[in-house]
C-alpha cells in the first residue's frame, strides 16, 4: 500500500465505501460515477440501526440536482447516438447513483434498463456495463449476482477499480471473508488508492485487527487529495473510534470530515451519535432530523426514532418507524432484498414472526456475520434461544469486536439462564462502547443490575 498512486474510483456505501461522483463527462456529456449499494444497507461494523451490514453508508459529493442535469445530458446524447455502450453504461451508473443520493429505489429498474441497453448495443468486451451491473445488484443486495457480474467484468479487464471493488463488497457480504482479504490484497496490487485501503482497512477491522485497520485508514488519509476524499477517510476514522467507545476521538473524525464536505450526510449522522454520547441530545435530534429530511432511509430513521423515544417522543418516533416501513416497501418493488433490514427493525419495533421469516431467508442466500447476528437476535425475539444462541455465538466467531453483536449474545445467555456468560458479554458490550445505542445500551445497564453487577 504506498499513498502516492493514481486515484480510483472511490469506493461504494455503507461502512465500506462512499460512492460519490468525479469529475469529468464521456463523450464530452456522460458523468463519471462511482458506484455501490445504496445505504440503508450495506456494510458498515454499526450501519444506522436497521440497515444492513452495510452499509450500512455513504453520501455523494455533488447535490442531486447536478446529477440529474448530468443524466439529462446524458439521455439527450443518447437520443442522438443511441449505439454509444459507454454512453448507456455510464447511464446506468448515473441511475444507481441517483437512487443512493435520494434515497428513490425507482431508479433501480431504470439503470438495469440502460445497462441492458448498453449490453446489447455492445455484448462482447463490455466490461464497463458488467461493472455496472455489479454495482446495480450490490445496490439491491443480491450479492451474489454482484459477485458473478464483477468476475464478467474482470474477465475481461482485470484491472477494472469498479469491478474490484464490488468484488470485494461482495464477498464481504456473502460472508467469504479469507477470499475478501485475498480479493482487496490483490486489488491494492494492481489498482491501489483510497477504494482499495478503505476496503482493506474494513476486512481487518472485521477479523478484529482493529489496529491495522486504523493504520491503512491513516494511510489512506495521506493520500486523500480532494474534499470529498478526505472527508470520506475521517468519517471512516470516526466510525472505528466509535466501535470502540472513543466519543470524543469519533467526533473530533466527524468534524473534520465535516469540515472537508459540509454536506457529507454520513458524517452528520456520526456527528449525532457522538453529540448524544457526550450529553448533547438535543443536537443529536438536530443532526438526526437534519439526515433523515435528506435520505430517509431505514436505519436512520430507526436511529432517528429510538433517541427520540429515549427522551419521551414516542409519538414521534413511530412516525419515523413509519416511513422506514414505506421505504421497505417501495424497495422491495424495485427489486431491493430488504430481509435483513426487516428483520432487524422487525425484532425491535415490529412483527417478530416476520422478522424471523425475513432472517431465514436472509441466511438462506448468504452467511455473513450480520446476517448471522441478525437471525439471532430474531430467533431470541421469538424465544428460542437456544437455536438463537449459536447463530449469535457465529456472529460473534470472527474476531470483529462489535458492541450491538455482544450485546444480542449476552442477552440470549440470559434468556437461557446462563448468568456468568451473560455478565460476561454484557459487559465486554458496554466496555467496547457504553453509548452503542439510545435503546439497547439502557437495556444491557439494566441487564446486568439485574444479574447481580453493575455495569
Amino acid at each position: 500500500m504506498r499513498p502516492d498512486r493514481p486515484k480510483a474510483a472511490r469506493p461504494p456505501a455503507g461502512r465500506l465505501a462512499r460512492p460519490l461522483l468525479t469529475a469529468g463527462l464521456v463523450a464530452a456529456l456522460a458523468v463519471g460515477l462511482t458506484f455501490g449499494a445504496t445505504l440503508a444497507m450495506s456494510g458498515r461494523s454499526n450501519p444506522p440501526p436497521g440497515s444492513g451490514p452495510v452499509p450500512a453508508a455513504a453520501f455523494g459529493q455533488l447535490s442531486s440536482a447536478s446529477l440529474t442535469a448530468g443524466i439529462g445530458q446524458l439521455q439527450e446524447h443518447l437520443r442522438a447516438q443511441p449505439q454509444d455502450a459507454t454512453g448507456w453504461a455510464t447511464l446506468g451508473l448515473s441511475y444507481v447513483e441517483q437512487a443512493r443520493l435520494t434515497a428513490d429505489p425507482a431508479y433501480y429498474p431504470k439503470a438495469a434498463a440502460a445497462l441492458a441497453e448498453a449490453l446489447r448495443v455492445r455484448p462482447g468486451d463490455n466490461d464497463a456495463a458488467h461493472a455496472g451491473l455489479a454495482a446495480l445488484a450490490a445496490a439491491r443486495h443480491d450479492f451474489a449476482a454482484a459477485l458473478n457480474e464483477a468476475n464478467r467484468s474482470l474477465a475481461i479487464n482485470p484491472f477494472g477499480a469498479r469491478a474490484l471493488a464490488v468484488r470485494i463488497d461482495a464477498l464481504v457480504e456473502l460472508g467469504r471473508y479469507p477470499a475478501a482479504m485475498a480479493a482487496a490484497t490483490h486489488a491494492d496490487k494492481i489498482a491501489p488508492g483510497i477504494p482499495v485501503f478503505t476496503r482493506l482497512a474494513y476486512v481487518n477491522e472485521l477479523y478484529g485487527r482493529t489496529a491495522e485497520a486504523h493504520r491503512v485508514l491513516e494511510l489512506a488519509l495521506t493520500s486523500a487529495a480532494d474534499p470529498g476524499d478526505l472527508a470520506y477517510v475521517h468519517a471512516q476514522l470516526g466510525e472505528l473510534a466509535w466501535s470502540h467507545g472513543d466519543a470524543a476521538g469519533a467526533g473530533g473524525e466527524f468534524a473534520a470530515a465535516l469540515r472537508a464536505d459540509p454536506g457529507y450526510l454520513a458524517a452528520v449522522e456520526g456527528q449525532a451519535r457522538a453529540r448524544a454520547a457526550t450529553g448533547d441530545v438535543a443536537g443529536a435530534l438536530r443532526d438526526l432530523r437534519a439526515v433523515v429530511t435528506r435520505l430517509p432511509l431505514p436505519g436512520y430513521l430507526t436511529e432517528y426514532g429510538e433517541l427520540l423515544t429515549s427522551v419521551g417522543r414516542s409519538g414521534e418516533a413511530a412516525r419515523q418507524y413509519a416511513v422506514a416501513r414505506t421505504w421497505v416497501t417501495l424497495a422491495k418493488a424495485s427489486g431491493v432484498a430488504t430481509d435483513l433490514e426487516t428483520a432487524l427493525f422487525a425484532a425491535d419495533h415490529g412483527d417478530k414472526a416476520a422478522a424471523l421469516r425475513a432472517a431465514r431467508a436472509e441466511w438462506a442466500r448468504r452467511h455473513s456475520i450480520h446476517v448471522a447476528d441478525a437471525l439471532a437476535w430474531a430467533l431470541h425475539a421469538n424465544g428460542r434461544d437456544a437455536e438463537a444462541l449459536t447463530y449469535a455465538r457465529r456472529a460473534n466467531g470472527l474476531g470483529y469486536r462489535n458492541a450491538m453483536f455482544r450485546y444480542h449474545q449476552g442477552m440470549i445467555e440470559k434468556s437461557l439462564g446462563r448468568a456468568a456468560d451473560a455478565r460476561r458479554d454484557l459487559t465486554a458490550a458496554l466496555r467496547l462502547n457504553p453509548n452503542f445505542s439510545a435503546l439497547h445500551a439502557p437495556l444491557a445497564k439494566a441487564a446486568l443490575t439485574s444479574l447481580g453487577r453493575a455495569s
